[in-house]
Parts: structure tokens; sequence; C-alpha cells
């Protein structure tokens, strides 16, 4: 059950948060650079609703769900609740039917809050599966709650919403590059006249909605540590029992700084200094709320796979750049960690451009016991796709090293692709190709 002074004073932080992103929104931009931006997600909810009696949106605070669900023109016929509302939030506890009663299609936002619900829904849908339909949004990942998981088995569809694409933010269609070269969609070697992005300062503003309409980089920086203190205060009491925000705070700055690497829970713990079980438990607290990703090991044998640990990485390279400690384009450019964000940049677009397939592709890594490694292991059905990520504008055949070691033990249904910062695609084997990173969005 919710606590409901602790509910009352973690709205009141959000809030104020809100308030302050608003305000440094109106100091720099605007109204028309603050218009909804289209989100590549939302005709694939819609048309899942259509057949679905229950769709579960999940993502991490301030990627976006709300502002989707109440302004995207899929969802202009459905009426929306938010549990915000902390009358809505006592309505939900002793009568949660009499929300949705006389309306068809209903969204409810901050589900999260009061799980008891679930229960409710889940007897309304039973009774007919046509009656009503219901879009729930959440700041945790509901499928690691056992209550959904429970309640809605069998009821439910489940989407992700990522932080913003730079295809999003430049209101440009997502590229199908990933479903052609699964396909074996042959690539003719040419020069991408795509415009030069400055990479260094789109990753360490990081791709939330609300960065979109701030200018100055010391709001930019005063914006995420709002963020992580509004995380801090509000999802995770609700969620766990957090002994000590300041350990909390030390693992987020710990993981960031090995992003992208294989996960040593015993080495964090003895770093800042806390009980294994606990930083155990803490990862599994960002990884509910969406921040944090885990990626799986790959082999040919899938049992295997579970016994090798993961690589983690948060979802927004933002966060990873302002938990390390580099606040501007300047610092990060130099930074020892650089390259590792920037695999966090490659992660997030092909995380969208997976889910976006049907069925989802699923991102894996690859590690030999003599350290040979692969960033990225795509796989759809049958066929692999390796992706090896470099921060670079050059790249000569020694790159091609582990993805050709790869390619060797995978040699059915296979392709390998360096992506990098250059303009040039280019073949490096006759399965190995050179791809632009503005090729992924």
């Amino acid at each position: 059950m919710v606590n409901f002074a602790s509910l009352q004073i973690s709205i009141l932080l959000t809030n104020i948060l809100k308030c302050n992103i608003i305000q440094v929104m109106n100091n720099n931009h605007s109204s028309k650079e603050t218009a909804y931006r289209p989100r590549i997600v939302a005709d694939s909810v819609s048309k899942a609703a259509k057949e679905s009696p229950v769709i579960v949106l999940t993502g991490a605070r301030q990627t976006g769900k709300s502002t989707l669900l109440n302004k995207d023109p899929h969802f202009s016929g459905w009426k929306y609740f938010s549990f915000d509302d902390l009358s809505l939030v006592a309505q939900a506890n002793s009568d949660p039917s009499s929300i949705w009663e006389g309306f068809d299609r209903v969204i409810l936002d901050e589900v999260q809050r009061v799980p008891a619900i679930l229960s409710a829904i889940k007897r309304t849908v039973d009774k007919d599966r046509h009656l009503k339909k219901f879009i729930l949004s959440g700041s945790a990942n509901l499928l690691l709650m056992s209550r959904v998981t429970e309640s809605l088995a069998g009821r439910a569809l489940y989407f992700p919403l990522y932080p913003m694409t730079l295809a999003e933010i430049r209101e440009t269609e997502m590229t199908d590059i990933l479903k052609d070269l699964l396909d074996n969609v042959p690539l003719k070697p040419k020069v991408i006249k795509a415009p030069k992005e400055n990479l260094f300062k789109l990753m360490s503003r990081g791709f939330m909605p609300p960065l979109l309409h701030i200018s100055l980089p010391e709001n930019v920086t005063r914006w995420w540590e709002g963020y992580i203190m509004t995380y801090l205060e509000r999802d995770l009491r609700q969620l766990s029992q957090v002994e000590s925000l300041v350990d909390f705070r030390n693992l987020m700055k710990a993981v960031a700084l090995r992003s992208g690497q294989v996960i040593n829970q015993t080495e964090i713990a003895r770093d800042i200094k806390i009980g294994q079980a606990t930083v155990y438990r803490y990862l599994n607290l960002l990884e509910a709320t969406c921040l944090l990703v885990r990626i799986p090991a790959y082999s040919k044998s899938r049992t295997k796979r579970l016994i090798k640990s993961p690589k983690i990485y948060f979802l927004d390279p933002g966060l990873t750049s302002y938990l390390c400690g580099y606040y501007d384009e300047h610092s990060l450019k130099t930074a020892r960690e650089a390259g590792s964000i920037f695999e966090t940049f490659v992660l997030l677009h092909l995380s969208v451009l997976c889910e976006l397939m049907v069925p989802k592709a699923r991102i894996y890594y690859w590690r030999t016991v003599t350290g040979k490694e692969v960033d990225f292991v795509v796989e759809y059905g049958n066929k692999l796709l390796a992706i090896e990520v470099k921060l670079s504008s050059g790249i000569s055949y020694g790159d091609s090293d582990n993805l050709r070691t790869f390619l060797a033990e995978h040699p059915k249904d296979c392709i390998g692709i360096i992506i990098y910062t250059g303009n040039e695609v280019r073949y490096l084997a006759d399965k190995i190709v050179c791809l632009p990173i503005s090729m992924l969005y």
C-alpha cells in the first residue's frame, strides 16, 4: 500500500521540478519550439490497442509518456486519468472500477502508484474483452512487478518509451537500416551527405524531451540535477525502502563509470563500501525504473547465455555523462568514458529500431574467454547482426578483427558492421561494412 504522506511529498517534489523545467523553457525558447514532437512508438501502440484490451506503456521518468498520451492525435478519443491526483489515488484504492464508469477507452497514468487497481482492470476485461480498452502507463517497468504480470497475463501487450531518437528530435522518418541489413539488402559503397552533428554536445545533453527546449549548458546540468533528486526522492521510495540515498547516488555514479562493461557486483560493492546484496537490490531498482538496461551475453547455446554476466548501460547518454562528471561537450571530448557513452548513444537508437520490428529483435553482446568482444549482437529469428561501435571518423582493416572472429564462428545468416562517425559506406571484407552513425537515424 502506498504511504499517503510520502506520496504527497513526492508529487510536490515532481511538481516543483516541472515548474523549474517550464521556467527554463520559457526563458530559452519560443512556443513554436515547445510544440509536441510525434513519437515513433505511437502508431504501434494505437494499432495494438485496437486488438488488445490492455496496453502497457513504460519508460523512465520524463521520457514523454504523459505528453504522448495527452497530445498525440492517435489517442484523442481516450479518457485520460493520472494518479498524480491524490483524490484519484484514494478513489482507486476504495472503488477502482468507478473511475472508468461511462468510458470505453481509458488511459491510466502513473499506475505503479496504485497496484491494487490491476485486479479491478482484470475483472473488467474478463467480463468482456471488447467492452473497454485500457492503456496503462508508468515510470516503473511494470513487466518487473510481479503483481502486474500476474494480473495481466494473457491480457496485455507491452511497449517501452525510450528517450528521444534523433529522428524524433529532427521530426524525420526513422530509418529501416536494421531490417534491411537483417534481410540482406545489399548496400552500395557511397558517401552519405548528412548534416554534420555535434555528437559530443548531443551526448552530454541527453535525449529526454524537456531538454529539447533548454539552450544554456548550465541549465542542462541543473535539469539533470533536479531529475536525479526527484528520482531518488520519489520513484525509489515508492518502489522500495532505500536505506541511504547517498549510497544509492554513489552506486549510480559507479555504474555510469562502468557503462558498457561486464557487470561486477563485488567490485562495485568494494569501491563504494556497501554490501553486495545491497548492490544487487539497487541495480534491480535502477532496472525497474527503466533507467538501466542489462545486455546479456550471446552464445550459440541459449543455456550458456544465462550463466554469463551481462553488460550494463544507462539508457540516456546524457545521464551517463552527468553522473561521470562531464557537464558539457568540451569535457566529454577528452573523457576516458567517451567511447562507452557513444556506445550508449548507439544502443538507444538500436533499441528503438529493434522494438519497431515484429517480432522484436533482441540485443546481446559477445565475448570470448580470450577477451575478443563484439559490442552488440542483434538477433532476429535465425539471423544475426554483429555490431562494433567506434568513436572515430576513420576506420582501418584492423578494426574489423573481432567481427571477423565472430563471423568465423557464425558463418551463416550473419553480417558484421562497424558504426563510426565518418560519412562513407565502405566494405572491409565480404560481409563486413562500415556505416556512418547518421544511418541509424
